[in-house]
């Protein structure tokens, strides 16, 4: 029995954690299909408002929560504040994530190196495991989708940064969640992931560092947050492709 079908996300309700920068195109991708988003931020307000209102000034719909989520109750609380607004979800993204680089020898000190992985776990898989869960029996009902965020760096399998051991194995842990969750909660809902490479030069990135990133990605530049929402919203408009990784890096594996 085919239990799936191409989603219609006029009407819907999809869930959109972190992702202050990226987030806001992924926001208004889902806002001009017709979708009623719900904006979860811990610390960035302003950005989170500032997307509300260009959502709102399109004539979409906009929710925000404010939510720690490597704190069990507050992804609760997250969940249950956007199914008792509008009564339903149908996709959930979980773009929140803990990107710190260690300090030298932090990896060699246990103290220090536990530390950064707990941090980077409980935000990055334990947060996207814990909403997936909670979302479940809502996404079900209609066929939903959820789309996590991993990294082109974990979705290659090969570390290459120093000093991010951590954010690579919560990253490359993403990836497993995602091929895990997909069989689970088949046929019903489909769980895809998306893996970014360089989509937009961080603060403070060095004119050098900048150069030898697009020396290094065989486009030739930055791809831009809208790369990332088109990936995400292929992801939801297919209805037969589920535990899958798409690296959005420009082709930035290659080299």
């Amino acid at each position: 029995m085919w239990l799936n079908a191409p989603m219609e996300l006029n009407g819907t309700v999809a869930l959109l954690t972190g992702g202050a920068r990226v987030g806001r195109a992924v926001a208004l991708g889902l806002a001009r299909r017709g979708a009623r988003v719900a904006l979860a931020y811990r610390s960035s307000q302003r950005a989170a408002r500032e997307t509300q209102g260009a959502i709102e000034k399109a004539g979409g719909r906009a929710l925000l929560v404010r939510a720690d989520l490597s704190r069990p109750g507050d992804a609760q609380r997250l969940v249950a504040a956007v199914t008792g607004r509008w009564n339903r979800l149908d996709v959930l993204i979980n773009m929140a994530s803990n990107y710190q680089k260690a300090p030298p020898r932090g990896f060699r000190s246990m103290a220090a190196g536990d530390r950064f992985l707990e941090k980077a776990l409980a935000v990055d898989l334990k947060a996207a495991h814990r909403l997936s869960a909670l979302a479940a029996p809502w996404l079900s009902r209609n066929g939903g989708r959820i789309v996590n965020i991993s990294d082109w760096v974990a979705a290659s399998g090969r570390p290459r940064y120093k000093g991010y051991a951590a954010y690579y194995a919560a990253k490359t842990a993403v990836k497993g969640l995602t091929e895990a969750l997909a069989l689970e909660m088949a046929p019903r809902v489909l769980v895809n992931a998306v893996a970014p490479g360089p989509i937009l030069p961080p603060p403070g990135l060095s004119p050098r560092a900048n150069r030898e990133v697009i020396a290094n990605t065989p486009l030739g530049r930055w791809g831009g947050s809208e790369e990332i929402a088109k990936a995400i919203l292929f992801f939801i408009d297919s209805d037969f492709v589920t535990g899958e990784t798409l690296r959005v890096d420009g082709g930035r594996h290659l080299f």
